[in-house]
This record gives structure tokens, C-alpha cells and sequence, in this order.
């Protein structure tokens, strides 16, 4: 069995930024997809990408920042997959794209339909697809003027991709639930937070294997 994680900088492991242009990692062991591959003792591949977008291209970072035009390859890079998570919709919430919730939960749900559409999953059949509601953001430190306005747009994303999870079959989680950001730059997560999220996120993983939930 195959987990993909089709993330951002928190799926990357970036540590909260102290200075514009850090590229600094959190230790392998301690990144949220890896803390969930030991509980569950399945493989989880990440591809976290800092900087990522769903389906916008960045007009500051470049387009290559785009989910939309990275996942096709990737999807076919890594089949066969059981599962691919998508957590995104951070970056989303950045001041120069002007969206509200619902415009990034759309964009989550684009991506689903992209690996519903796919033949990465077993015997040529698409992946069951889990959608995470990104950890919510803080307007402080560094990134605060880049994510102005972010805090009350990201705790939009929430219910909103709930909805769209449910209009596509998906399963969801709310990683706000259970992890929170670093107050240094109010985007990134500390190792107790990437701790949180991947044994909350592996218990949602496995539960839903048990349980057989449609995704």
C-alpha cells in the first residue's frame, strides 16, 4: 500500500521563518508525513513543495508554484498509489491572489477530480482521495504582510472544503483541529505541531481503511 501527500511548505517541513528566504527543514523523522508512515507502517510519499498554490499560477514566485500543473506527472511518477492526501490551499491565502474560503476549497476540489480522473491507482483505477483543511494561519512576524488578511480566510477554508469533500466523495480532515502554526511566522508548524498532525492524520488514515469509507 501507497500514500501520496500533495502538499506545501508544512508537508515539505519547512521551519517557521525567523527571515525572509529561509529554506531550513525540519529533521526527516520529525515531518508530519513520515511521523504518519511510522504509526501506520505504510508508505507515504511526500510531495510537499514550499510555495504551492492549487491551481494558481504565482505571479511573484512563478507558475511552476501551480498544484494544478505539477500533479498530473507526479500522479504518474508514483503509481501504483491507494491513497493521495491533498493539504493545501496555505499559499492560497496569500494577500496578491484576493480569494476567499470558498474559492480555495474549489480549488482543492479541482485537484481531487484530477486523481479521480487518473489511472495511478491500483490496477489502473484511481486513488481514494482525502482532502485537509491546511492548519489555519496567524498574521504575525515575518510573512504578516504577505498573508494580510489570511487569518480570517483560512479558517474559511475549512467548512468549505467539508462541503466539497462531500460533493465528490471524498473523505476530509481538519488539521486546525488538532495542530497549530509557529507564532514566529504564523504560517509554518513547529515539530510538536507536525508531531500532532501526523498521528492525527494517520488514526483519520486508518479509520478509514477499516471502515472502508468511500473516498
Amino acid at each position: 500500500m501507497a500514500i501520496l501527500v500533495f502538499g506545501d511548505s508544512n508537508s515539505h517541513g519547512t521551519m517557521p521563518l525567523a527571515e525572509l528566504g529561509g529554506v531550513a527543514r525540519h529533521p526527516k523523522a520529525a515531518r508530519w508525513p513520515d511521523v504518519a508512515a511510522r504509526a501506520l507502517d505504510i508508505e507515504v510519499i511526500s510531495e510537499g513543495h514550499p510555495g504551492r498554490t492549487t491551481v494558481h499560477d504565482d505571479p511573484i514566485d512563478g507558475v511552476h508554484k501551480n498544484g494544478m500543473r505539477a500533479l498530473p506527472a507526479i500522479l504518474e511518477s508514483h503509481r501504483p498509489l491507494d491513497l493521495v492526501i491533498v493539504m493545501l490551499g496555505t499559499n492560497d491565502c496569500k494577500a496578491r491572489f484576493g480569494l476567499r474560503g470558498w474559492d480555495i476549497a474549489a480549488g482543492v476540489g479541482k485537484l481531487a477530480q484530477v486523481v479521480q480522473a487518473s489511472n495511478a491507482g491500483p490496477g489502473g483505477g484511481a486513488p481514494r482521495v482525502m482532502l485537509v483543511a491546511p492548519v489555519p494561519v496567524e498574521e504575525t512576524g515575518i510573512l504578516a504582510e504577505m498573508f494580510q488578511g489570511g487569518r480570517a480566510r483560512s479558517r474559511a477554508i475549512a467548512p468549505a472544503l467539508r462541503d466539497e469533500a462531500d460533493r465528490l466523495g471524498c473523505a476530509f480532515f481538519d488539521a486546525g483541529r488538532v495542530a497549530e502554526v509557529d507564532g514566529l511566522d504564523g504560517v509554518h508548524m513547529g515539530v510538536a505541531a507536525q508531531q500532532a498532525l501526523g498521528l492525527a492524520l494517520a488514526e483519520a488514515v486508518r479509520s478509514m481503511l477499516q471502515e472502508g469509507t468511500p473516498c
